[in-house]
């Protein structure tokens, strides 16, 4: 308050901010127009001054159990239980380590039965891990959607009062298309753009494996046995996308349902991809498709085999956490 007060700032200013930064209902404009009033009288004194009502003092036990019990509690929630005021819990809070951070998004609200079978996908996959050398042998494989114009609103550093810099926003339907890949240990084995409001089918996609195929044979002429891991979109679980399969071949490795944090392209590929796309502005397919050329060149072999071994890690943290995503 006092910085904000020196910065020129206005008491719903400054409330506003501070909320911003750690929390509805961290400081009402009450108490900043106070403070404020005592900055202009030229008391700079940062002690409270002493005061009737509920103490400030808490058991600090009893706030940790509190906030371990339901981490989601507002410090107001948690000030009415222990009869103090919630300026109060945020300086306890704070002190004792805790700080407020968003709930982390995850892909999906797992079921006990879905967490099982994560768990049985996992140690079916670590039962592998003896046989030599065989996580070379995992071609693996994905779709994502890339925009034409990836704009990212970023922060500027400017003096109070003075307006950032402007940055367009998209429209509500932005334009985009659809990428597919297929890649292994030692990089990329084919991509393809497919052609606007196409639509991925067991059809389309059997055609795109047996064109993989092709490519692995001449891409990968020492390939060996290919252990085959796609996720379990309709496509690529459809009665004539299993028969392909069993036509060419391919070992096909399971892949629990919701489980991108077991899909390289997800975990590994999409997410350096996704860093490198931040405003990048493409005028159509073809510069879009020169760019996926650079960008995959640019990566070394040990950037594609880090991603695929990583997978055992991934498994074992699936099994250390009873099924449930993790960190």
């Amino acid at each position: 308050m006092l910085y904000d007060f020196k910065s020129g700032l206005k008491v719903t200013e400054s409330a506003h901010r501070i909320n911003n930064a750690f929390g509805a209902n961290t400081v009402s404009e009450r108490t900043i127009r106070e403070w404020f009033s005592r900055f202009r009288a030229g008391d700079y004194n940062l002690q409270d001054q002493p005061r009737s009502g509920r103490p400030s003092e808490l058991n600090v036990d009893r706030l940790r159990q509190l906030v371990l019990a339901d981490p989601q509690q507002t410090t107001r929630d948690i000030g009415e239980t222990l009869g103090v005021s919630n300026s109060t819990v945020f300086e306890h809070l704070r002190a004792i380590g805790f700080v407020s951070k968003l709930s982390k998004w995850v892909p999906h609200q797992l079921t006990d039965v879905q967490r099982q079978r994560r768990c049985d996908a996992a140690l079916t996959l670590l039962s592998f891990k003896p046989h030599q050398n065989w996580l070379s042998s995992i071609v693996t494989g994905d779709e994502k959607w890339i925009l034409y114009v990836n704009v990212v609103r970023r922060r500027s550093w400017c003096a109070p009062g003075d307006t950032p810099q402007a940055t367009a926003k998209p429209g509500l339907h932005p334009e985009k298309v659809m990428l597919s890949v297929w890649w292994d240990c030692k990089g990329i084995i084919m991509f393809e753009l497919l052609p606007t409001n196409t639509t991925i089918t067991a059809e389309l996609y059997c055609n795109q494996l047996d064109r993989l195929a092709v490519q692995i044979r001449q891409k990968r002429p020492h390939h060996g046995p290919v252990r085959f891991l796609h996720d379990n979109a309709r496509p690529h679980t459809a009665a004539r996308t299993r028969q392909k399969l069993l036509d060419l071949g391919w070992e096909i490795l399971v892949h629990p349902p919701y489980s991108p944090d077991l899909a390289p392209s997800d975990f590994h590929l999409f997410l350096s991809m996704s860093n490198a796309l931040r405003n990048m502005s493409f005028a159509n397919d073809d510069e879009l498709n020169q760019w996926l050329v650079n960008f995959f060149a640019s990566k070394p072999a040990s950037f594609y085999r880090e991603g695929i071994m990583k997978l055992p890690e991934k498994w074992q943290k699936v099994l250390d956490s009873n099924g449930d995503y993790f960190n």
